[in-house]
């Protein structure tokens, strides 16, 4: 590809989208993306992906890095109406075809529905991003007498289970095709205690990535783990509101104090993320297999060897 200075518009398909909307986007307007000297082509331009849990947050701002670099996403989440509002939102802003597909990934039949109808719309199918769950850190987190059956259950059931669900769903396309990406989004909640819930779930994925990487990867598929931190998304500024209120101090200074947390000094945002996972997503990443990349900014001052 040829590299430039000036800013035309960018070509589907090339690297660096420089001029990002924000992660909360209800109120942005589609920019020129610019591309600079030493873009990377992620050789990603006609591709087809599905992204879970792809109607707000990580999920959201996967899909727009993804469109951004020419492929066609099917986004899918369980609520019909901010669905097919994002898949609106993606489609204008990046020009690729976005499709809202309604789905419960905690039912095998409601997964397999999704991939038949993603293959359907798209075309085909390369790229899977696990990220149907529900986000950590957003309330109290209760002691061992509060953990019930059904909690474990139910978030057992959506994160690990439905990942493997979906994995299971694309394999057969993805072995015929000779290629194919799986990300799944798991969480630091994996390596630090506090909830055992949350690092029991993002431990189970991390060991289902590895397991799958070993027999997908003779197929043409890499299969990874991407572990985010504390991620700024839709839903952070109420956060911040309410841990400002709570510790009577000024909603900056609650971010302040939470950006403490990592060795960059700064909440990671949710498009920091995607672009990890775009790249994972890519012909590129094919020397990372079956590994877990922190996507948090470096939090903790442990050694992972």
């Amino acid at each position: 590809m040829s590299y430039v200075t000036s800013c035309p518009p960018l070509e589907r398909g090339s690297g660096l989208w420089r001029d990002r909307p924000q992660t909360d986007t209800k109120q942005a307007t589609r920019t020129t993306p610019k591309r600079y000297l030493g873009a990377v082509d992620l050789e990603l331009a006609g591709k087809a992906a599905i992204v879970t849990g792809g109607s707000r947050g990580i999920g959201k701002a996967i899909a727009r890095a993804l469109a951004q670099e020419g492929v066609d996403v099917a986004i899918a989440a369980r609520s019909q109406a901010p669905l097919e509002e994002a898949a609106a939102e993606l489609a204008a802003e990046t020009g690729r075809r976005v499709v809202p597909i309604v789905a419960d990934t905690g039912r095998t039949s409601a997964v397999e529905a999704l991939v038949a109808a993603a293959v359907r719309e798209l075309g085909g199918l390369d790229i899977l991003v696990n990220n149907a769950a529900r986000p950590g850190g957003g309330g109290p987190i209760p002691g061992i007498e509060g953990v019930t059956d059904e909690n474990f259950a139910e978030e057992m059931n959506t994160k690990v289970l439905g990942y493997l669900r979906c994995a299971r769903a694309v394999a057969p396309l993805f072995k015929e095709r000779g290629w194919g990406r799986i990300i799944n989004v798991s969480g630091l909640a994996a390596r630090q205690s506090g909830t055992a819930i949350g690092s029991m779930r993002n431990v189970a994925v991390a060991a289902l990535t590895k397991n799958l990487a070993d027999e997908l990867g003779p197929h043409g598929i890499n299969v990874t783990v991407v572990h985010p931190g504390l991620t700024w998304t839709e839903r952070m500024p109420a956060m911040m509101e309410q841990r400002a209120a709570e510790q009577g101090i000024s909603v900056e200074e609650a971010k302040e104090q939470a950006s403490q947390g990592n060795a960059v000094r700064q909440i990671i945002d949710a498009r920091d993320v995607a672009n990890v996972v775009a790249f994972l997503a890519s012909p590129k990443s094919i020397a990372i297999q079956g590994d877990t990349i922190a996507a948090g900014g470096g939090v903790g001052r442990a050694i992972h060897y």
